[in-house]
């Protein structure tokens, strides 16, 4: 397009004195060598040496930069840099300064930072351009006779390395300098007035020469673009204007003049040019010079008149044509264009860009729609505003020029944002059916059609008798699909099943082929080789949807379908084997549905359910209990129905008879055995019934069902089957018999006889079972009630015998204790007890008439306080102790013990006897807690009841069994060596004679003169007289206090004493034989008594007294014993 041609607009305001005269005031009367603009500065050079800084207010700064003259400056545009070529002496002698604008001194004036001269080959030679890279690391400088230097580095410091000279002089001037950067080089574009050039100075030293042109520019005529711009450098020259680019030489355009001056501003490049004589008259009748002829703002006489041309490269357009007068620099910056102008007289124009909606409605006004929409996307217009000029465009060509196909392309720009029905009501006419057809094929092939648009098309296409369309658009290949199918498939459904099923099946549309496939042609064999064909996941999903329509239509070919899902599927039309298993690879992940999913299908059909669930059962087994609950389930209500019919079919009631308990015997099978004997018990079935319950051990309910239907030979042998798995069945078996008078006598005798042979009941309560019924004679009861009173009298028998022999051990016992506490003790023994060799001092005597030399002592004995060969007795004794008071806290095992007891009041009698329900006192070794009188029983033992036998072995102890201090009552166990139990060995007694107190310490003999710590030979009189008068006592041993224990607690209470003086004798047993043998006893032989202590009685309960608690008869009173460990005991 010629430059003539391009459409031209005023797109501008121009403003004159925007600075009000200020920029004026400062440069009148000067004369501006150079200019130039950026970091929101103005900058401006003259003649005298003088720089000018112009701020966004329009304030002006002086900088006397040079003493001669300013050549050449230039601002950073990002940095607060001022780059200026000029001369402070005479000659030629160009330096280069730089101010940093942001250090000032102490005028206020910014500070010079770095001074150097130029001068390339040492070459006095005048600069004719200067540019600086925007990284501030590269510098070129052009000069007159065509040398150019290259300066790497910080520009801002002071020291550099030294200038490249890239091209040496001796040629043309160079009047243009550009620096061109792109990811990974760097390029310096020059123009001289006969070529243009670039060179690669990406390497230092290595920088490489690129011819471009021949023919160049004058200075100033030169400028580069923007990077959105592919960063061109642009020249200007009279015939048209070039853009070259690091590739090349790029395009160019043909504006014709003298090109003064070339500035790019934002999109646009302005051209200051001589103003000629076409130029003129076309500005003449422009509508950008209002003033005439003589320019936008008049002419003056004597001055030069510039034409000044903003043009949109990207859009062919002029936005602004003008001309002035004496144009001297121009400077876009802080958004804006700026003109400096006048010689003589100086103006700052500023040129204001209209805003983007005052251009498009100055554009809509012409109905230039087209050259709208350029500039609106240029200018990165959001969509619906351009939507909005794509429908004015199209309603402005579909209306007022009648181009219905070119409306319907501004339309169709419009398919996402404006509504479809706006467009069609305007095509529906017939006439414009084939440009509705167009508009409808884009919209869905921008996926925005509906299922009415899909429809209206395909009418289109019918209307139109366009059938390979039609099939071209249904059965698309080679394209992506752009309609929906399942909307095509809807309408084709409704002309052609056949079309629809063929577009189905070719988009796999699998939900729709079988719909159309089964309600419309009603072919379910051809639908159910359709999802035999289908994946496993596809194949499921649609027998849960269509399995029961299927079925009742196709019953054999779906249950072979749904036996195949079920176990391992494998889609028909695919090889059983394919090349991973030839190959070894074998998939651990089988494609398996569930068949519970399935069995609500078969309700119309139940042997093919039969047949489904017996197949699938016989090739796993280990499916949900669901599959074994419903095929059991089947199976009776088969086997029930038969059943009613009589023996027609007693063949095929007993096959499922077979097959039920086949099902229920199979250790694999997984039925619900609840649920599976409420469907036998439903349904009758007996051996189903009999086998859940014996599997489950119910063998109570076993017997109660032969109960219930009378089959007293099924009772007999349920109860000789599982008798000793649970006995009680004997007792239900009798109250049965008991109750139902119809009971065959031999089935009672039996019950009987296994009844009394494993005591499964006491005979009471069996005799109260047989009284309920009147049809049980005694004569039926005749042999057991015989054998139970045969067997009572032995036990009796045995029982007399046992409490006479116990009786007699125990007054041996009790005569033994009372010789002890009333007679002297006479050691007799000639021989060491552990050695058999005749004693020999020292040597140790106990009182259970064992003596021991003292170094036999030490070494068998474990304990100083012990006799070693009554040690073993006395601790099997004291365990049988301990086990019974652990026992006594095992309120389980004794419940467990009396539900199995053939006679829990037997059990009861024996754990009281046992002393289990009595309180225990604990007694610990504390010599501080002596009683201050000897202690013994205040109760009378009994020599009848339970526990007499018990209380007697007690009270005729022998000598190893000693009393003990009683201790305060504890229950914290203690395994330390000073810890006693109630139960203590004969070397922890003390004891004490009545018949020792006539002796002296003067007098009393000793054994050995060694005396253990346990022991020691009793030196003091007790102040009471022992025998006749001046008879010498015989030796007594007398126990030392034992070790203090740490857990015993001081006693609150002891037990009453018997042979106190204060005592009731009528209480004590004993106090007839007491006088009897020793009627002699005083007072201080009474004293002498004092620490001599019992074993408490474990068959007795405790009394509290004053200070010791001793052991009562638990059957003398009621609430003497623990109630909270007797089951017995009320709440």
């Amino acid at each position: 397009m010629a430059f003539l041609e391009w459409r031209r607009f005023n797109f501008f305001q121009v403003v004159k004195d925007v600075d009000s005269g200020k920029v004026k005031e400062c440069i009148k009367d000067k004369k501006v060598a150079t200019s130039s603009n950026g970091n929101g500065n103005l900058v401006f050079g003259d003649s005298e040496g003088t720089i000018y800084l112009v701020t966004r207010g329009f304030n002006v700064t002086t900088i006397n930069a040079f003493a001669l003259r300013v050549c050449l400056v230039q601002m950073m545009q990002h940095s607060p840099l001022l780059v200026a070529i000029g001369e402070d002496e005479p000659g030629i002698n160009p330096l280069i300064k730089v101010w940093n604008l942001e250090k000032l001194d102490k005028l206020g004036i910014p500070m010079c930072v770095r001074i150097s001269r130029t001068i390339p080959n040492n070459r006095p030679t005048p600069a004719s351009t200067l540019c600086v890279h925007e990284n501030l690391n590269l510098m070129a400088v052009g000069f007159t006779d065509g040398s150019i230097l290259l300066y790497r580095g910080d520009i801002a410091r002071d020291r550099l390395s030294k200038p490249k000279v890239l091209r040496d002089g001796g040629m043309q001037p160079v009047t243009g300098l550009a620096f061109r950067s792109t990811a990974k080089q760097t390029f310096l574009f020059v123009a001289t007035t006969s070529s243009v050039f670039s060179y690669n100075i990406t390497t230092k030293d290595k920088e490489e020469k690129i011819e471009l042109d021949k023919e160049g520019c004058e200075k100033n005529c030169s400028t580069s673009t923007e990077s959105a711009h592919d960063g061109q450098f642009m020249i200007g020259r009279e015939d048209a204007v070039y853009c070259y680019t690091t590739d090349g030489r790029g395009p160019c355009y043909a504006i014709k003049g003298t090109k003064v001056m070339l500035e790019w501003y934002r999109n646009y490049l302005v051209i200051v040019s001589k103003e000629n004589k076409t130029l003129r008259a076309s500005a003449a009748t422009s509508p950008t010079t209002p003033d005439g002829p003589g320019g936008l703002f008049g002419t003056t006489s004597g001055s030069e008149t510039h034409m000044v041309t903003v043009l949109d490269i990207q859009n062919k357009f002029i936005v602004l044509e003008t001309s002035m007068q004496d144009v001297i620099s121009v400077l876009s910056e802080w958004g804006s264009l700026y003109v400096l102008t006048g010689k003589s007289d100086p103006c700052l124009y500023h040129f204001q860009e209209k805003d983007l909606q005052a251009k498009l409605g100055l554009l809509f006004k012409k109905n230039l729609y087209d050259v709208a929409i350029r500039i609106a996307k240029s200018n990165q217009y959001d969509a619906d505003g351009l939507t909005d000029i794509f429908r004015e465009y199209g309603d402005h060509l579909y209306s007022n020029k009648g181009d219905h196909a070119g409306a319907i392309e501004q339309y169709i720009k419009t398919i996402g944002r404006l509504e479809p029905s706006y467009v069609i009501r305007k095509f529906l006419d017939s006439q414009h059916i084939e440009n509705l057809t167009t508009y409808l094929q884009e919209l869905h092939k921008q996926g925005h059609a509906t299922e009415d648009h899909t429809t209206l098309l395909l009418n289109c296409y019918t209307k139109l008798d366009k059938t390979d369309k039609l099939k071209e658009f249904i059965m698309t290949k080679d394209r992506e699909v752009d309609f929906d199918v399942e909307i095509a498939i809807k309408v084709c459904r409704q002309a052609s099943t056949e079309d629809a099923l063929l577009l189905a099946q070719k988009h796999k549309m699998h939900d729709w082929y079988l719909k159309i496939q089964i309600e419309d042609q009603g072919d379910c064999k051809q639908a159910l080789e359709y999802i035999g064909k289908l994946d496993f996941s596809e194949a499921e999903t649609n027998m849960k949807k269509y399995g029961c329509i299927l079925l009742q239509n196709c019953p054999f070919e779906a249950t072979e379908l749904l036996k195949r899902l079920c176990t391992d599927y494998r889609p028909s039309n695919k090889p059983l084997v394919d090349n991973n298993m030839l190959q070894g690879h074998i998939n651990p992940f089988v494609d398996r549905a569930n068949p519970a999913d399935f069995i609500h299908l078969f309700t119309e059909c139940p042997e093919h359910l039969e047949e489904f669930l017996e197949y699938l059962l016989k090739e796993h087994s280990e499916w949900n209990p669901l599959l074994y609950n419903t095929l059991l389930e089947h199976y009776l209500n088969s086997w029930g129905t038969l059943a009613s019919a009589g023996t027609v079919e007693t063949s095929r009631r007993l096959h499922y008879e077979q097959n039920i308990m086949r099902l229920l015997q199979n250790p694999d099978s997984r039925y619900d055995k609840d649920q599976v004997l409420i469907l036998c018990q439903a349904n009758n079935f007996r051996p189903g019934v009999l086998h859940l319950l014996e599997e489950s051990h119910l063998y109570q309910q076993i017997l109660q069902y032969h109960m219930i239907q009378r089959d007293y030979k099924e009772v007999l042998s349920t109860c000789q089957r599982f008798g000793k798995l649970d006995p009680n069945l004997w007792v239900q078996a009798l109250w049965y018999c008991a109750r139902d008078s119809h009971t065959p006598p031999d089935l009672l005798e039996e019950i009987l006889q296994v009844i009394e042979k494993n005591k499964s009941l006491p005979p009471l309560l069996v005799l109260d079972a047989l009284c309920t019924s009147s049809e049980v004679t005694l004569a039926n009861v005749r042999s057991y009630l015989l054998n139970v009173l045969t067997a009572e009298s032995k036990l009796a028998q045995r029982e007399q015998e046992q409490v006479k022999k116990n009786r007699e051990e125990s007054e041996r016992i009790r005569t033994q204790i009372q010789n002890i506490q009333t007679k002297s003790m006479i050691f007799q023994v000639s021989r060491c007890s552990a050695c058999n060799q005749p004693l020999e001092l020292p040597s140790i005597h106990f009182l259970c008439q064992h003596s021991y030399h003292q170094h036999c002592f030490q070494s068998f004995s474990e304990s100083e306080n012990e006799c070693p060969s009554c040690l073993p007795n006395n601790k099997k004794i004291l365990g049988h102790i301990k086990a019974r008071e652990k026992n006594k806290n095992l309120h389980e095992t004794f419940h467990d013990l009396l539900d199995k007891a053939e006679d829990g009041f037997a059990l009861v009698a024996e754990y009281y006897g046992r002393g289990v329900f009595n309180k225990l006192t604990v007694v610990m070794d504390d010599p501080a807690q002596l009683p201050q009188k000897p202690v013994l029983s205040d109760r009378n033992i009994l020599s009848t009841g339970a526990g007499a036998e018990a209380r007697m072995r007690i009270a005729e102890q022998p000598s190893s069994f000693r009393g003990t201090y009683n201790q305060p009552q504890t229950s914290v166990p203690t395994t330390s060596s000073t810890s006693r139990t109630a139960h203590i060995s004969p070397s922890q007694i003390q004891a004490d004679f009545a018949s020792m107190s006539m002796g002296s310490q003067n007098n009393s003999p000793k054994f050995s003169s060694y005396t253990p710590k346990s022991y020691e030979t009793r030196s003091e009189a007790s102040g009471s007289s022992f025998g006749t008068k001046g008879q010498t006592p015989p030796p007594v041993v007398k126990a030392t206090q034992p070790k203090i224990n740490p857990v015993s607690v001081k006693v609150e209470q002891v037990s009453k004493n018997p042979f106190d003086e204060d005592e009731d004798d009528s209480t004590n047993p004993f106090s007839e034989n007491l006088e009897s043998s020793n009627p002699t006893n005083t007072v201080g032989q009474k004293e002498s008594m004092k620490g001599v202590a019992f074993l408490n009685n474990p068959f007795e309960d405790e009394e509290e007294n004053d200070n010791v608690s001793t052991s009562t008869n638990p059957f003398d009173e009621p609430d003497d014993y623990d109630k909270e460990k007797n089951p017995f005991g009320c709440s």
